[in-house]
């Protein structure tokens, strides 16, 4: 669990970053699952558009995402989610929070 200290300045990386993924009307494929898993491992902090055509709201889509990748849901605003995981992998820059 984050703090809300560390949410504001998550929130704030987030809003210079450019979306990694888009949901559209199929909603949430295993491609759109995949791309996200991938991203998020090498990257930590990524946003995503959920399109109009989605038949979920982007609140509905980051409580999934969130419960798939075991992530923190830093922000739903619009169509736009932010996502944060800190990340296992190696070789990457980590994000200290």
């Amino acid at each position: 669990m984050i703090t809300s200290k560390q949410r504001a300045k998550l929130r704030g990386m987030a809003s210079t970053e450019e979306d990694v993924a888009i949901v559209g009307k199929e909603g949430l494929t295993n491609i759109v699952i995949d791309s996200i898993r991938e991203v998020l491992t090498a990257r930590e902090l990524i946003k995503i558009k959920v399109l109009n055509t989605c038949e979920e709201s982007p609140r509905e889509i980051a409580d999934k995402l969130s419960e798939y990748f075991n992530a923190e849901v830093i922000s739903v605003i619009g169509s736009k989610v932010v996502l944060y995981k800190k990340s296992n992998k190696k070789g990457i820059k980590h994000i200290e929070i």
